[in-house]
Order: C-alpha cells, then sequence, then structure tokens
C-alpha cells in the first residue's frame, strides 16, 4: 500500500506520521513550557494600542487554542489553512457555502445521511443542485455535467457500504474543468489518507470519530489546499460563527496525540472481524476495503496507507439486525463511530434516517446492512460476543 508518510524528517515535513502527531509546533507553551496548549477561555481580547491590533481580538474570529489546533490538522493533512468548526456537520455545510445560488454539486451517492440532507432538504432550496452518482464509475460522473457545476463532494470509502473512489482521476477530471473539488475523510484521516497529495481542494472530518477518539466531544474540520481558499474559507467560517469552543478544541488536541496508536490497534480488529464475518454462514455480505474480494481494494490501497477501523454487514432483513443489536454486549449500540470502545449502529434508523428508503435500498444501504467501528477491545472478545448474538437471532 502507500506509503507517503514514510519518507518525511523530524523538522515537521521530514518527520514521520507518529512523531508530527505530538510535536505539531504548539506542543510546549512558549511563554511558560507547559506540555500543553493552554485553553485561552476568553471571548474577548485587550487591544493595547488601536494603532497596532492584537493577533486575536474576538474568539469567534481567533482563539490561540483553536489555532493551534487549526494549524495542527493542516499540518497532517498537508494542507495551507485549517479551520475547526462546532460539528462535521457545520464544516460540511461551510464548505458548501463557497457556492453559490444556481450551482450544481456531483455528489458521491452513497454519501453520509447528513451530507445527503443538506444538499436535497437545506441546498436545494437556495438553489443549489446536486446529482448523486456511484464515483466507483468515472463514467457517470463525468456524465453527470452540467454547465453549472461548480463542485464535486466525495466520500471514500463512503459510508456505510465503503465503496472506494479513485482520488487521483476525480481531482484530475475536475481540475480540467475547473470544478471545486471536496472530500470527507473521516473514515481514513490523515494518518491513512491524506486527499491534498492526490489534488483535492478541501479536506473534510467530523472530527467527532477517528481524531477525537473518545465520544466525548463533537468538532469538525476542514483543510483548504491552499492560501486563496483559506482566505474565503476564514471569511464564511468568521461570518456564520459556527466555531469550535475552546474547551472541546482543547479536548480534541488531546485525542489526536493517540490516533495513530489507536488506529493500529482498531485496524488489525477490524481486519480479523472482516475475515471472521466474511466465512459465518449467517451474514449475507461484508464490506471492508481490506478484503481481498472487494471490489475497490486495488485503487484504495494506491491511496491509502490502510484500510480502516469499520467493517458494514448484512445480516439479511431489519428484523434480524434489530434482534442481533439487542444481543451483542461489547457495543455501544449508537450513532457515531471511532472510538476507543466499538460502536455498531443500524444505518436505516441512524446515520441515513433521512434517506428515503427507495433512495437508500438503491445504493446499497439495505435494511439488513449494520455497521460496526471496531474499538480498542481484545477482538477475539468481538468476535465472541457477535457469534452469541447470531446464534440468538431467528434464521433467515
Amino acid at each position: 500500500m502507500a506509503n507517503k508518510h514514510d519518507n518525511e524528517d523530524l523538522k515537521q515535513e521530514e518527520a514521520k506520521f507518529a512523531t508530527r502527531l505530538i510535536h505539531f509546533g504548539a506542543e510546549i507553551d512558549k511563554a511558560t513550557g507547559a506540555s500543553s496548549v493552554p485553553l485561552y477561555q476568553a471571548s474577548t481580547f485587550h487591544h493595547f494600542s488601536l494603532d497596532n491590533p492584537p493577533e486575536y481580538d474576538y474568539t469567534r474570529s481567533g482563539n490561540p487554542t483553536r489555532q493551534a489546533l487549526e494549524d495542527y490538522i493542516a499540518k497532517l493533512e498537508g494542507g495551507a489553512r485549517g479551520f475547526a468548526f462546532s460539528s462535521g456537520m457545520a464544516a460540511i455545510s461551510s464548505a458548501f457555502m463557497l457556492l453559490s445560488s444556481g450551482d450544481h454539486i456531483i455528489c458521491t451517492e452513497d454519501v453520509y445521511g447528513g451530507t445527503y440532507r443538506l444538499l436535497t432538504t437545506i441546498l436545494n432550496r437556495m438553489s443549489i443542485e446536486t446529482t448523486f452518482v456511484d464515483m466507483t464509475d468515472l463514467d457517470q460522473m463525468k456524465a453527470a455535467l452540467k454547465p453549472n457545476t461548480k463542485a464535486v463532494f466525495i466520500e471514500t470509502p463512503s459510508n456505510p457500504t465503503l465503496k472506494i473512489t479513485d482520488i487521483r482521476a476525480v481531482a484530475d477530471w475536475a481540475k480540467e474543468h475547473e470544478l471545486l473539488t471536496m472530500l470527507d475523510n473521516t473514515f481514513m484521516t490523515p494518518y491513512h489518507q491524506r486527499p491534498i497529495e492526490y489534488g483535492i481542494d478541501i479536506v473534510l472530518h467530523s472530527a467527532t470519530k477517528f481524531l477525537g477518539g473518545h465520544s466525548d466531544l463533537l468538532a469538525g474540520l476542514a483543510v483548504t489546499a491552499n492560501e486563496s481558499l483559506g482566505r474565503r474559507m476564514k471569511q464564511i467560517q468568521n461570518g456564520l460563527g459556527n466555531v469550535l469552543g475552546v474547551q472541546d478544541s482543547w479536548l480534541l488536541i488531546r485525542g489526536m496525540k493517540t490516533l495513530q496508536a489507536r488506529m493500529d490497534v482498531s485496524e488489525k480488529g477490524a481486519r480479523r472481524l472482516a475475515q471472521w464475518l466474511s466465512v459465518h454462514s449467517g451474514i449475507d455480505s461484508v464490506y471492508y476495503p481490506g478484503l481481498a474480494n472487494h471490489p475497490g481494494r486495488e485503487i484504495h490501497e494506491k491511496q491509502s496507507l490502510g484500510y480502516g477501523a469499520v467493517v458494514s454487514f448484512d445480516v439479511g432483513s431489519g428484523e434480524r439486525a434489530k434482534q442481533l443489536m439487542a444481543k451483542v454486549k461489547i457495543p455501544l449500540v449508537a450513532v457515531s463511530l471511532g472510538a476507543v470502545e466499538s460502536i455498531l449502529s443500524y444505518p436505516a434508523m441512524m446515520s441515513h434516517a433521512a434517506m428515503p428508503r427507495d433512495v437508500r435500498l438503491q445504493r446499497g444501504i439495505t435494511d439488513g446492512l449494520v455497521r460496526y467501528s471496531v474499538g480498542l477491545e481484545d477482538v477475539e472478545d468481538i468476535i465472541q460476543d457477535l457469534e452469541q448474538a447470531l446464534q440468538s437471532v431467528s434464521s433467515k
């Protein structure tokens, strides 16, 4: 698989990823030597001179704690500017505010339900239209181009069916047509996948998930590939005011320091779980990029360092899915993913509840599909727990 993180030395660009997670530029407070970014719990800042205004004047516009986080994610993604928002959807919504009435978006068809809801119930009222396509088929994407197309929104691996989009191919085509490209990198994180290196303009995260990693904060991040886009995003962030609070900025910085260690353990468990599920008689299908029969595996390995910690599988019916979720003992049965504890979700009634059933089924998000985000528990315990739960559900 891609090994792009291994050529980087200790001075930021040169250090390996695990080192950059700890030594990101603000790990030592320059004023006191503190080993943690200070929490600047202030809404406003004194002007010592009106003729020489301070760098920070009002926390909506900028805060030193949030700035440390924003610089941190920009460095990890290899972008020009980073931005921290109050949620993943706040980050995605802000990115779409770069568009104008009358514009058209081409979007991954099995996109996260919150993004689908934003595009189909809010942005459509502002005369911003969307065409959803299967981005594993580049011809479908190209056929969706209209005179008013202005942006392409990618999710790879997609949520929850884990389809893989060829990032470089889409970015190259979009540049030919002067289209803005945005990519939701929540599942892979910058540890596994750095889309800016493949030509993407804006990378987005629900940092609530793997980056935070502990189910204790709500946050969104965005990184722009260049300063010009960064200035436009800054104007939107300041204008909308949907910034991340100081406490959550500090918590997120703390969580991100252990990203690689957590992801390595969770991914190892996910690979074992996917292999076990793939030969289980009670499972109809398994979706995981690390499986040999995954249709997007070859492309994924060219653009990602790892396969991630999310495994989706179909148990055959909605009734069986509900019974399974009532019988498991280890995972949280909950919305969200990417935490130290395993989380089992039911997309049809959770992450993709906003998607009409017929639309959901067209995208392969069936009534029997469940999504398992593997945490840090022993994977053999996870498997034993799933086995007892599957044995107790009704036959197909």
